[in-house]
């Protein structure tokens, strides 16, 4: 995919800053591990959200300040987080009723893989021990919105050289990898595109500006529907 690219911007910023925007003002959101976690730093002015974390807390709030971690609270990914005003702990059994009960508006999540039935994989890593796929099952399938932030394609370069060896797709006609769960997606959003999951297949309904709907179908591993009216991605500086 030979395209010259003007955004300079880290790729996972651009997916976390459009992330933000399918946010409301007082949402439950449970943002998955990793990339996902950075939408909470670009929602919209005005927003305000209530994260929500599986093994166990409402209104989670950011990292704290080095110096000032607590070792009992911490995320799902083991990482230390703070506790805004109002905010509660209880067991994972409360915490799963709670998703299991679809009271999470919505859930952002990376993937390995996501197919046009809106089937995900994002448990397997292939090559490397995991301990399971923890609550990734049951947020997919609880939540209101399932929306897939992650980078559009995977580049797996040699260790040794640091050469690009083959890049893959990561949205395809069916997933290869063993599935997290079967039709749950709704959106996915990458740093090239906004793609709807509907009935139909997978629809193109904004682009980054840098590239071209030819551009985001030769990346995607499975046909892509053109919307009406399609919009260019909206991304502060």
């Amino acid at each position: 995919m030979a395209v010259v690219k003007k955004d300079t911007r880290d790729p996972k910023v651009i997916i976390a800053t459009r992330v933000a925007q399918e946010l409301k003002d007082g949402d439950v959101v449970n943002l998955g591990i990793g990339l996902p976690t950075l939408v909470a730093n670009y929602l919209p002015e005005g927003v305000e959200i209530v994260l929500q974390s599986e093994n166990g807390i409402m209104c989670m709030g950011p990292a704290p300040q080095p110096g000032a971690e607590d070792a009992d609270i911490i995320n799902a990914g083991a990482q230390y987080v703070t506790l805004l005003p109002g905010a509660m702990c209880f067991d994972s059994a409360t915490s799963f009723g709670f998703i299991r009960g679809g009271h999470v508006d919505a859930t952002v999540l990376g993937a390995l893989e996501v197919d046009t039935k809106g089937n995900i994989a994002n448990w397997i890593v292939p090559g490397k021990l995991v301990p399971g796929m923890g609550g990734a099952m049951d947020l997919v399938v609880g939540a209101k919105k399932v929306i897939v932030g992650m980078q559009h394609t995977q580049v797996v370069k040699d260790k040794q050289t640091g050469e690009v060896k083959r890049v893959d797709l990561k949205i395809l006609g069916e997933c290869s990898l063993p599935l997290t769960a079967v039709g749950v997606v709704d959106q996915i959003i990458t740093e090239m595109a906004v793609i709807d999951v509907r009935p139909e297949g997978l629809v193109l309904t904004e682009i980054h500006p840098d590239y071209t709907a030819e551009d985001v179908q030769a990346a995607t591993g499975a046909p892509l529907t053109i919307a009406e009216g399609l919009k260019q991605m909206q991304i502060p500086s």
